[in-house]
Parts: C-alpha cells; structure tokens; sequence
C-alpha cells in the first residue's frame, strides 16, 4: 500500500531550498577549517540555493549531493563529517517527496539538526548546537512550517542527533508567531 500524496508547489519546494541552504551554510566554516581546498560540501550547498532561487531544478544537485556525502566519508573529523552532513541534507530537501510519511520529515529538518550537530562537536558546548537550532525556527519561513505540518511526526533516532530533531521538529510545527 502506498503513502498518501500530499499538496507541495515547487513555489513550497524552493523556500524549503532556501532555508535548508541558509542552516547548512551556518556549519561550512567548521568543514572548511579542516579541509578548506575542498569545495564539495558548498557546492551542494549553493546548487541548492540556485533551486530554491528559481533555477531548474537538476541532476547537478544529486551529483553535488553524492558528492558532499563522499566528502563526509572521507573527512575523518566528526564536526566537519556533521557540517558536510548539514550540505548533503540541503540537497535532500530540493527532492522532498509529496508523501505522507515520516521518513521525508528528515529532509525538512537535517540540514538545521547537522548543522547544530557539527557546532556542537566542534565547540564541545551543547548550547552553541542548541543556539543554532534557535536560529533556524527564528528565520524559517512560514511555508516551511506549513509544509512539516503535512508530513506525520518525524522517527528520531536515540542519538544526539535524535536529540537534537526532538527538539527542533515541535518547534517548527507550532504556528508562526510572525
């Protein structure tokens, strides 16, 4: 049996882009401190954004997307994998699937919860990861909201990285206070 489809406008795609690219871009500098010739991560980063800022939405992304994800592989350092991570899920969102079904939810909130993960590592201080998931629900657009609010509960995993989605996704479901 198949998911439900849900309405979602490439209009809704291209904010959606927009935010994700902004949160993992808060975390490049901590991949670029390890590895600053490597352009892997930014790249998916700013193919994205070309998305979500009117261009056509192409294969360049999953080619940037692969790209980034190898790039995390192979980095060795866990705040800079984490940063890379945040550039692979910005990607992501550029292909959030119109189902109804938890597993897309990760496409909404991983490039803000990778992005706090990698500060988190880097810093070794929970409130700067914490500081950037404030960050995040202070900027996302409405229509961002409206569309998580499509989408069934998010399944979070035990980690930290868990953690961290457990407290971001309620906080970008509750109604815009702008």
């Amino acid at each position: 049996m198949g998911h439900q489809e849900i309405p979602l406008s490439l209009g809704e795609l291209r904010e959606l882009s927009l935010w994700t690219a902004a949160c993992a871009e808060r975390a490049l500098p901590i991949y670029e401190a390890v590895a600053p010739a490597d352009r892997r991560p930014r790249d998916a980063i700013e193919t994205t954004r070309e998305f979500g800022a009117g261009g056509k939405r192409t294969k360049a992304i999953r080619t940037a997307a692969w790209a980034a994800l190898k790039a995390a592989g192979e980095i060795g350092d866990p705040a800079a994998e984490a940063a890379a991570r945040a550039a692979v899920g910005t990607a992501g969102s550029a292909y959030l699937h119109p189902f109804a079904a938890a597993t897309q939810v990760k496409h909404i909130v991983a490039p803000a919860q990778y992005a706090a993960y990698a500060e988190e590592l880097a810093t070794g201080d929970p409130r700067a990861g914490e500081a950037v998931l404030t960050w995040a629900v202070e900027c996302v657009p409405p229509t961002v909201r409206e569309v998580l609010a499509r989408y069934p509960q998010g399944t979070p995993g035990r980690s930290r990285l868990g953690e961290l989605h457990r407290w971001l996704e309620p906080e970008l479901r509750r109604p815009s206070t702008a």
